[in-house]
């Protein structure tokens, strides 16, 4: 019997990207495999170094030695082009973990969304620098500078495609796994009432998010698996939390082992 091959989605959320490390740790503890990875801002970011071979408790332990301080230090601000944030030392910081490796010589095949700002098209990277890739899925519109990539301008892929099943359906996988790290809109507008007023980052994210819910809804209905981490009451900019957000992740994925492991009987 042909074994079906495995494909994960991982969505975009800022801070709450970082529950895609507990949902890691889980399928790798309990021999899920991993054949592909298709991933969208955070989750383009967090599944570069799965599939560059990393071990998810050693991403997790990356994420938590650098904590909030070392997230907020990333921020430098630009002279108001295509962005308030130029991004150099994101790009350095991404250089320092990932390197300058190629998406051939990665373990697990992966491919990082983005969008093209000019075009509106959803643009796929999956050749070339992976470090470049991933920069541009990365690049939130307004917030962060746009990268210039070939003869495009690209930004965050959140735009197009947030839990980009078809992405890596697209990459050959019969089996997918999605992970959304966007809480449901009822729920967070509910909660949101006594909450104080948003800043700049979050104002933007929530923009996006609000924009593309559906698209997110339509995404998931085409996966086997949905993983969703309950990420209500963290933040987009949160990144102090991140162990919450890991442990939400964990939670999420563990209830839904048992699952994935009878459907890949």
């Amino acid at each position: 019997m042909r074994k079906r091959k495995v494909g994960l989605a991982l969505g975009g959320g800022a801070a709450r990207g970082l529950a895609h490390i507990g949902v890691l740790e889980v399928l790798q503890k309990e021999g899920i495999p991993v054949d592909m990875i298709a991933g969208t801002s955070a989750g383009a970011a967090i599944g570069a170094l799965y599939a560059q071979g990393k071990d998810a408790s050693q991403i997790k332990d990356l994420a938590i030695k650098m904590g909030r301080m070392q997230f907020l230090s990333l921020v430098d601000l630009a002279l108001p082009r295509s962005g308030f944030v130029e991004g150099t030392r994101i790009k350095n910081l991404l250089k320092s973990i990932i390197g300058d490796i190629k998406f051939s010589d990665l373990s697990i095949p992966l491919a990082c969304v983005a969008t093209d700002i000019r075009s509106g098209e959803e643009v796929v990277i999956s050749q070339g620098s992976v470090l470049e890739g991933v920069r541009a899925s990365i690049s939130i519109p307004v917030i962060f500078s746009a990268v210039k990539w070939q003869d495009r301008y690209l930004v965050d892929g959140g735009l197009v495609n947030p839990v980009p099943v078809s992405t890596v359906r697209e990459m050959g996988a019969d089996f997918i796994i999605a992970v959304n790290v966007i809480p449901d809109m009822g729920v967070r507008t509910q909660q949101a009432k006594k909450a104080k007023q948003p800043g700049m980052f979050q104002v933007m994210l929530q923009s996006i998010y609000i924009a593309t819910y559906s698209v997110v809804r339509s995404s998931l209905e085409r996966a086997d698996i949905v993983i969703e981490p309950q990420l209500t009451n963290i933040g987009y900019g949160d990144f102090h939390r991140i162990r919450d957000c890991i442990s939400q992740g964990e939670l999420a994925a563990q209830e839904s082992i048992s699952k994935i492991k009878k459907q890949l009987e």
